[in-house]
């Protein structure tokens, strides 16, 4: 059976790791916002200088070679800001699930601690019982482990899908950056 000291202190290691949870939750949030303060500052200066290059256009020929040479810088921007963005949320992510991780670890070994000795503990006569809990706590981590490796294959294939997008994105745009160069 369970001690008031041992809840007390299974309170406290819970609200230690809701701290650090929440901790490197707003790790992730300040550096999406301090991505997204450069990104606004390049921005800014960016949009100085693309005004001034329109406004010395001499032509509309000009006009079109100046929005096509604007294109591709841009989408690869667009797509360096997706990554960077991906990149936060994908480190955020891994520490949580690996203080997740451990923190289930933890409590399955408790829980199969508890088990164990009930099972010592246990009256003659209760084999059969003790067979059928400890099978249920196998079949549980079964399951959760194979939950587990589906929702990381999830994570790789969306990952692989993201750089796939990205990276056609940016091969799109030179390829159009190409397609309008007059031919000499």
């Amino acid at each position: 059976m369970l001690t008031a000291e041992q809840l007390i202190a299974a309170q406290k290691t819970n609200v230690e790791t809701l701290f650090g949870l929440t901790q490197k939750a707003f790790e992730g949030v300040e550096k999406l916002v301090e991505l997204n303060v450069q990104v606004a500052k390049a921005s800014l200066g960016e949009v100085a200088e693309h005004a001034q290059a329109v406004l010395s256009v001499k032509d509309a020929q000009e006009l079109l070679a100046l929005q096509a040479s604007l294109l591709q810088p841009a989408a690869e921007k667009a797509a360096a800001y997706s990554r960077h963005v991906y990149d936060i949320a994908q480190s955020t992510n891994a520490e949580v699930t690996r203080v997740a991780e451990a923190q289930l670890a933890e409590a399955q070994r408790k829980f199969l601690a508890v088990v164990d000795t009930a099972v010592k503990n246990a009256p003659a006569g209760t084999e059969n019982a003790v067979a059928l809990v400890k099978s249920a706590v196998a079949a549980a981590n079964n399951a959760f482990e194979s939950v587990h490796k589906a929702a990381k294959q999830a994570a790789d294939v969306a990952e692989a899908n993201f750089q796939a997008v990205t990276n056609s994105a940016v091969k799109a745009t030179q390829a159009a950056k190409a397609a309008k160069r007059p031919v000499a």
